[in-house]
């Protein structure tokens, strides 16, 4: 079965004089049938509110934002990661606990 890969940006700060958004925190989960992992983290973003380019907070989308964050972090490394995650929770090499 393929992983499946989810990334969503549970929420975002921002400079309320400009909308600029300056940090976003998001979470990247994988599921492949019954087993999952995910990783969240928070990214700093830097933006110029004269730039041409610029989505003020009230604009934006959460695939805007998801992009900013995957292109800060590598989206592949992040699911590469994740993908190992789920690897060692198939086929664990150590585990814990007690004899009786």
């Amino acid at each position: 079965m393929a992983i499946t890969y989810t990334w969503t940006i549970p929420t975002t700060e921002r400079t309320l004089a400009d909308g600029g958004v300056t940090i976003a925190h998001w979470r990247c989960s994988a599921v492949d049938g019954d087993y999952s992992a995910s990783s969240y983290g928070t990214c700093g973003l830097e933006y110029d509110a004269s730039a041409s380019d610029f989505i003020a907070y009230n604009s934006l989308t959460e695939a805007n934002v998801i992009a900013w964050v995957q292109a800060i972090v590598g989206q592949s490394d992040t699911e590469t990661a994740l993908a190992a995650k789920i690897a060692a929770d198939k086929a664990p090499t150590t585990g814990a606990g007690v004899p009786w």
